[in-house]
């Protein structure tokens, strides 16, 4: 049906690369490109189809990304590359009349913020060029967005009350390891908390608030608030909604290490310079602990993600919702060689990918994941190893 180009070789652009291949009917010719072509080369050698070749890109560059899409002219572009590239990617696509899809938004380099805005000032030139370009279509953000989509559609007349929960229970062996880029997940737990309250942001201390809350199949897990970039699409999609948050495990080890790492300035993102040469403190930690592509052989457990939800259902009547997947670490390493917090983010980038090849998501511009119609997205996702469950009036733990 269509040509799609992979940016990105981590974990997660492994996972969209095996998943796209068990579906030729749709994913005619795969890509894989990154700045390092061997590791593609070894992701292809892996799958071993013949529709699946390799390319290199050095994605900090529009030029470069341009002469990709030149030679491979595909009908999608899914970037599992780093954050800081979303625009030069976005840039690239506008140039070259090829449609786009990522897994998180933009950051600047030289600042941990997150933010939508950069990515939404191109919705004019893709709805003018006619493209369409998913933002957030991992888990969270992601299936995040659609599980709320999803309750909006089918549970409540008005959604009042939203908490994303994201439990990781798995063990990896590891005195400490971070599941994804380790420079992106240390940036991302250590800058202030945000949630939605009142049609406000309250901003909070890092870490500052967390409390017990039970995950299913797991059992309670002391859980933090922090801000993660859903929550500001997901207030302006849905504007019933009065407080909104996000929660995340964390284990104890996991944040002694990390107060530590802070404490000695391992965790700085400006330049310093080491024996004549710059370099970034939180880049060089990156280099020296764990990949998390290598953590999924001896990775147990499982992880817990969901959205709990209160309001007043389709008649009226006081409603609490909680809507979630397990994934187990084992059995995604056992199909695609990759741990599960790789396998929730390139699963749904795979299924959004489908979603709009197939024409069942069609709308033009820049649009977040929560604005389609998740029906077709829940079901293919279920289909292709993230199968999801409903609680509802059950204790929501959060209110």
């Amino acid at each position: 049906m269509a040509k799609v180009v992979i940016i990105g070789c981590g974990g997660v652009g492994t996972v969209v690369a095996h998943k796209c291949a068990q579906h030729p009917e749709v994913f005619t010719e795969i890509v894989i490109a990154s700045r390092t072509r061997s590791k593609c080369d070894a992701v292809a050698k892996s799958i071993g189809k013949p529709n699946v070749s390799t390319d290199t890109v050095d994605a900090d560059h529009v030029d470069q990304i341009v002469a990709l899409l030149e030679r491979h002219k595909p009908e999608l572009v899914i970037n599992v590359a780093l954050p800081y590239q979303d625009l030069t990617i976005m840039e690239a696509c506008l140039q070259c009349g090829v449609n786009y899809l990522d897994t998180a938004n933009y950051e600047p380099k030289d600042v941990a913020h997150f933010e939508y805005s950069w990515q939404w000032a191109y919705r004019e030139r893709f709805e003018q060029a006619g493209l369409t370009a998913i933002l957030g279509c991992g888990f969270d953000p992601g299936v995040s967005g659609v599980f709320t989509a999803y309750a909006a559609k089918h549970w409540f007349s008005e959604m009042e009350t939203l908490d994303i929960v994201d439990c990781n229970a798995g063990d990896h062996g590891k005195a400490f390891a971070t599941n994804f880029n380790p420079e992106i997940n240390i940036r991302e737990i250590t800058q202030n908390g945000r949630y939605w309250q009142e049609g406000e942001w309250v901003v909070t201390k890092p870490l500052e608030f967390h409390k017990t809350l039970t995950y299913p199949n797991i059992g309670p897990r002391e859980s933090y608030l922090l801000y993660h970039e859903e929550l500001e699409s997901l207030v302006q999609n849905f504007p019933t909604i009065k407080r909104a948050r996000f929660w995340m495990t964390f284990g104890q080890e996991y944040l002694t290490h990390l107060r530590v790492i802070q404490n000695i300035g391992m965790a700085r993102i400006d330049e310093v310079e080491y024996n004549g040469t710059k370099i970034v403190p939180l880049q060089f930690l990156k280099a020296v602990l764990p990949n998390p592509q290598d953590l999924g052989e001896n990775y147990h457990g499982e992880t817990s993600i969901g959205c709990r939800i209160s309001g007043k259902g389709k008649e009226g009547q006081p409603l609490t919702y909680y809507i979630y997947n397990n994934c187990s670490h084992e059995a995604a390493y056992k199909e695609t060689g990759m741990q599960a917090v790789s396998y929730t983010t390139g699963v749904p980038a795979m299924v959004g990918a489908m979603m709009f090849l197939t024409g069942k998501w069609n709308l033009k511009g820049v649009r977040n994941v929560e604005e389609f119609d998740p029906d077709p997205f829940l079901a293919a996702l279920a289909e292709n190893g993230l199968p999801w469950h409903e609680v509802v009036d059950g204790d929501l733990e959060v209110l």
